[in-house]
């Protein structure tokens, strides 16, 4: 996973590396953007979660608009955007954002798809884990995961003056 922010037009708002990181662990959705089948461009937004490595995980359905783009061209982005302050006196908003280049994959082994389950209610259950677990196997069978393998992404933020 490499970070570069060389592509970045605006040298003056590069986001540090640590906190690229911080977003792609803390950060509640993405827009995963993909090229439909169809050939035209199609961008969902998505909950997510980060192995603190080199996946991004993202479950959904069996079948559908995301798993025949990604069949068809497993090259996608992965766009999060942070917490942002709109500041409308100065006609700017304050935010964080990171850029992800990654290829998609599907079709996983069990095991993989069994902990990105996990990894997800650890992220959006905490407190609800057991149950939580119990729901992901008795649902298993109906439950495709993505999984996000990432090239390299960039982040970007605009920090506004405190008032």
């Amino acid at each position: 996973m490499i970070y570069n922010n060389n592509a970045v037009r605006r040298q003056d708002r590069l986001l540090p590396e640590s906190e690229a990181c911080q977003l792609l662990q803390t950060g509640e959705y993405g827009i995963l953007s993909m090229i439909a089948p169809d050939g035209n461009p199609y961008g969902i937004p998505v909950n997510y979660v980060w192995d603190k490595n080199d996946k991004i995980y993202i479950h959904c359905a069996p079948e559908g608009k995301k798993l025949s783009s990604i069949l068809q061209h497993s090259q996608v982005s992965f766009c999060i955007i942070g917490h942002t302050s709109i500041a409308p006196d100065k006609f700017t908003t304050g935010y964080k954002s990171i850029i992800i280049k990654c290829s998609a994959h599907i079709g996983l082994n069990e095991n993989e798809r069994m902990l990105a389950l996990k990894l997800l209610l650890q992220k959006y259950s905490p407190c609800h884990q057991e149950i939580g677990l119990k729901y992901a196997e008795k649902s298993f069978h109906r439950t495709e995961i993505i999984c996000l393998e990432i090239h390299e992404f960039s982040g970007k933020c605009k920090r506004l003056p405190k008032p």
